[in-house]
């Protein structure tokens, strides 16, 4: 079972009980980020199982606060689904800039990434919601055949019966992977301001919201 939404620095204290690293400082849909950061955030993850949304949400987030978008897939994945070796480099590049929006996935990544975010922004939606998105995500992917990353495209749609890494299954296997994802950020990133989303309308509540203090 997830654990209570805190909506604050100090509720999170309380749930947490003092025992180990407080977790990280979570903020909800009606929190005021720009006052929880001091100012407008320019160095933003999000982060979410496989199908929440983390895409669209940082393309969002990027012309929203003009931020420059880096789709972390994009730097992964070489021809043929093989790893890129200039992907960490990649990375550091990214984060040494002061301007972006990525999300937050890869193991070995995500250190680099969350030392220099200031921002997360968690989508911490229902599952069944995830995965009628990532479904209906790799449906048309798969029939349409779309170009994803350096040449690569979703594999046909009955390899679901025969690969045990396919995207369905990874993302049915993987969908509890972030449950602790305050107390993993206060041991990586304590510095880190967390916004957890837990369904779509509070996305579209928050996103409206930062619009409207941004204008």
């Amino acid at each position: 079972m997830s654990a209570p939404e805190p909506a604050t620095a100090d509720v999170a204290g309380e749930i947490h009980g003092g025992t180990g690293p407080a977790p990280a400082t979570v903020l909800g849909p009606y929190d005021d980020v720009v006052a929880a950061l001091g100012e407008r955030p320019h160095r933003v993850l999000v982060a979410g199982t496989s199908g929440a949304g983390k895409t669209t949400l940082a393309g969002r987030l990027a012309a929203l606060w003009d931020l420059r978008y880096t789709e972390l897939d994009g730097l992964y994945h070489g021809p043929g689904w093989t790893p890129r070796p200039q992907f960490l480099d990649d990375v550091r590049a990214l984060v040494a800039s002061d301007r972006w929006v990525s999300e937050y996935q890869y193991t070995v990544a995500r250190p680099l990434l969350a030392e220099r975010a200031q921002l997360l922004v968690w989508l911490d939606l229902p599952v069944p919601v995830v995965m009628h998105q990532v479904v209906r995500r790799t449906v048309r992917r798969s029939l349409r055949r779309l170009e994803l990353w350096n040449g690569n495209v979703e594999p046909p749609l009955w390899t679901l019966l025969t690969d045990d890494d396919h995207i369905l299954r990874w993302a049915w296997q993987t969908r509890r992977k972030l449950a602790d994802l305050p107390e993993r950020l206060a041991r990586e990133a304590p510095h880190l301001v967390v916004v957890r989303l837990r369904s779509r309308r509070e996305v579209e509540r928050w996103v409206a919201a930062q619009a409207a203090e941004a204008r």
